[in-house]
């Protein structure tokens, strides 16, 4: 029975709903886990450096997203290969998808080291980064490139055992890095004074492991697939498969991390204490978006793994099932923010005036968790059928048409003598109309059904 957990899971098989909840638990809690890297570095950076590294580590953040949009693209395309090739039960291309995405993410991760650090501080003083916080930004994002390799593996290398339809075993990597995580945050900050800097290599040692654990786990599950050395030569066609699918997902990502970037800047004109508060509310936002976007995943493999069987009433029948869970998920995390606010900010710091800033922004944004539950469901569920563009096109209208021109206009609208930037409040507003407005758009491209034209070929 125990070993049964962590074999892969059959997803064209059952009530659609058992299939998606059951698959999503591990993986919400393994999600929450990795969360728990980015907070347990900002309650250790916050209590015991203080709040401009806080904010430090904070304004990395969308520079560090930005650097990853390859990953997350190759991650993308190898995860919904892996599932239509498991539910289509095609052996050979499954073991070539692994090995080819294998391949792929070692070249990628050596030209990124070698060709990102040298920008990190120039990029930093052009987004106006505050001189307070800029050595200590500089150094977290370069002890965070130079080890990204294991950050990269683990992406992918879990997106992958997902596809196959196993979500416990990842969740167990998880928390073992974690632990490790936690373990050292405390002893190279709070025992050896390393600052940011050991938050991050803390961060990035945690990573090589899960990583390692993941390349373990792949080399025994040979009764489903080959993972030899034949498999990593690269294939044209499977690389160009990969590249084709998960480009869009990482464009996706590299135009949210952009209009992160551009907002960055504008976010950085209102002074250190709206930056730090800007990266509490991260982290509780990270929290309240993990049932939404663990949904999102597991609806992408269900959809994988359905659509390579050829079931498409079996899709469009768990989209409903795993979208309405997801919206009652998000209900039930917007009522705990409105009520339990102030105490889930205190966590980070013990400063009132930033407690009660980040409280209340964070409430501006409370009711979009449950849009973007809707927006995460039907799109996992077209990237899962193959359709990655129509994602990528509702990413760059609601983050670069919408919420750019809708914070700095805002911004430039309610400027006074005392307000010589405009009210704060921008930022969040313009995000909050940005997830409604993907909810709607994702309702409508997921009815108009261009996805069920979009299975691997």
């Amino acid at each position: 029975m125990i070993k049964d957990l962590f074999a892969p899971t059959d997803m064209t098989k059952g009530a659609p709903w058992k299939s998606i909840v059951s698959f999503t638990l591990p993986m919400l809690i393994g999600n929450i886990a990795q969360q728990l890297y980015n907070t347990v570095d900002s309650i250790v950076v916050g209590k015991c450096i203080g709040d401009n590294a806080l904010a430090a580590v904070g304004s990395a953040g969308p520079l560090l997203n930005m650097l990853l949009v390859l990953f997350i693209g190759i991650s993308a395309g190898a995860t919904i290969m892996v599932s239509q090739y498991f539910g289509a039960k095609e052996r050979k291309s499954l073991s070539l998808t692994i090995g080819n995405s294998i391949t792929v993410t070692l070249i990628a991760s050596i030209f990124l080291i070698i060709c990102a650090t040298p920008f990190i501080k120039p990029v930093l003083k052009l987004l106006n980064t505050p001189d307070s916080i800029l050595n200590e930004c500089t150094n977290y994002l370069t002890i965070s490139l130079v080890g990204i390799a294991g950050l990269a593996f683990y992406n992918i290398l879990s997106g992958i055992i997902r596809g196959l339809g196993d979500s416990v075993s990842t969740l167990i990597y998880l928390l073992v890095a974690t632990v490790i995580n936690i373990v050292l945050d405390i002893l190279f900050v709070a025992y050896l004074n390393m600052g940011v800097g050991g938050v991050a290599l803390a961060t990035v040692i945690a990573q090589f492991i899960s990583s390692i654990l993941c390349i373990i786990k792949l080399c025994k599950m040979k009764e489903f697939f080959d993972l030899k050395f034949t498999y990593l030569k690269p294939v044209k066609k499977y690389v160009k498969t990969i590249i084709k699918l998960g480009l869009p997902s990482g464009l996706t990502q590299a135009i949210f991390s952009s209009a992160m970037i551009v907002v960055q800047s504008l976010t950085n004109s209102f002074g250190e204490l709206f930056i730090a508060a800007n990266i509490v509310i991260m982290r509780v936002d990270g929290f309240a978006m993990m049932p939404n976007l663990s949904f999102g995943m597991a609806l992408t493999t269900y959809a994988g793994q359905n659509v390579g069987a050829g079931l498409y009433d079996r899709v469009v029948k768990g989209a409903k099932q795993g979208t309405l869970i997801a919206i009652g998920c998000s209900t039930v995390i917007t009522v705990i923010i409105l009520i339990f606010g102030k105490q889930l900010m205190g966590v980070f710091t013990d400063t009132k005036e930033l407690v009660d800033m980040s409280y209340y922004l964070m409430k501006i944004l409370a009711a979009g968790y449950i849009a973007v539950s809707i927006s995460q469901s039907l799109q996992g569920i077209m990237r899962g059928a193959g359709d990655t563009m129509t994602p990528m096109w509702i990413s760059l209208l609601t983050t670069v048409a919408a919420r750019v021109p809708i914070a700095y206009g805002i911004s430039f609208l309610t400027r006074t003598p005392d307000l010589p930037y405009g009210r704060n409040e921008c930022i969040q507003i313009s995000l909050l109309i940005t997830w409604v407005l993907g909810a709607v758009l994702s309702y409508v491209f997921y009815k108009i059904g261009k996805w069920k034209t979009k299975a691997i070929k």
